[in-house]
């Protein structure tokens, strides 16, 4: 599913247009990434958490020639479904 999809989707069920839908789209996932940069969790009842996990520096090997590489450290984002969510896929 695209984006575009989503806010297809998202003005069909609630019955806004679909420039209101967009807007509220995008309004909710600049708010989460807002959270995300803070580094707070986001946690939304019955579908998942979304959080940011960091990664320490590490020394690893390119594969190609086998010399060893300095990995730097790095902030990602990590999602954990809800057992709601989980039930719901499984079905």
């Amino acid at each position: 599913m695209t984006k575009t999809e989503l806010i297809a989707m998202t003005a069909e069920k609630t019955g806004m247009s679909k420039k209101d839908a967009e807007r509220a789209v995008n309004a909710a996932l600049e708010a989460i990434t807002t959270e995300l940069t803070a580094g707070n969790r986001v946690q939304l009842a019955g579908f998942g958490i979304f959080e940011t996990k960091t990664r320490q520096a590490r020394t690893g090997r390119n594969p190609k020639t086998n010399e060893t590489i300095e990995i730097p450290a790095s902030t990602s984002v990590a999602f954990k479904a809800s057992k709601t969510l989980k039930d719901a896929v499984a079905k």
